[in-house]
């Protein structure tokens, strides 16, 4: 099934450095980790835009420090959408990230090395700081074999100097 896209994937083992556009996207967070709480925050998610008939889109963000997940709204997004007690609108302005490409589970040890890998990379960069705080980001659906699912980490980054 073809999903709208709010950007390219990174291809799986490569570093780069990239711009991600602006967007629309629908926000949940809750107390504890990431990973304990990934299903719980899928769900707050898929019954919003269940409920607002929102069409399904890749990829799903989520943080890697704390508990939250972002799903991007899409250009056909219904007007009106609102915030309720678990679910924020959010509008994310473009971004310009260094990104990692992965594939396997979803799991903390598969985003952990590919975090250290964007570390070190950065670490050993002149042209590049970081800028923020890394994310997952996932792009294969719940039913798709561990083997083949693809994910992300990315790390915000700006020019060195500040430019």
């Amino acid at each position: 099934m073809a999903y709208e896209q709010a950007f390219s994937k990174t291809p799986v083992d490569e570093i780069v450095v990239r711009q991600l556009p602006s967007g629309r996207w629908l926000a949940t967070e809750m107390p504890g980790d990431y990973f304990a709480r990934s299903d719980r925050l899928f769900m707050r998610l898929f019954d919003y835009i269940r409920d607002n008939d929102v069409a399904m889109t890749v990829p799903v963000e989520g943080t890697l420090e704390g508990a939250g997940m972002r799903f991007y709204a899409g250009n056909g997004a219904p007007p009106g959408l609102s915030d309720t007690g678990t679910v924020r609108i959010v509008d994310v302005p473009a971004r310009q990230v260094v990104s990692i490409g992965g594939r396997g589970s979803y799991n903390e040890e598969n985003l952990a090395e590919a975090r250290v890998r964007l570390t070190q990379w950065l670490a050993e960069q002149t042209e590049w700081v970081g800028a923020g705080e890394p994310y997952g980001v996932f792009w294969s659906g719940p039913f798709t074999p561990w083997f083949v699912k693809r994910f992300e980490v990315h790390l915000p980054v700006q020019a060195a100097g500040g430019g």
